[in-house]
């Protein structure tokens, strides 16, 4: 008997709605006491993803 081939489409992952990556990118300030924002940025891990670029499932 042959075997039947079905067509499953996988359902695309939502990208996550903060950073659609994984990464966020943000300014910090530097300086002693008067603190000022450098030009720079920081890379840092989305806390809504966890880092995975996707949309968490419970919302």
């Amino acid at each position: 008997m042959a075997v039947r081939k079905t067509n499953h489409r996988t359902a695309k992952a939502k990208s996550c709605p903060d950073c659609a990556e994984g990464q966020v990118s943000t300014t910090f300030k530097v300086g002693g006491r008067k603190k000022r924002e450098s030009h720079d940025h920081q890379e840092a891990l989305c806390l809504t993803c966890m880092g995975t670029g996707e949309a968490p499932e419970s919302a």
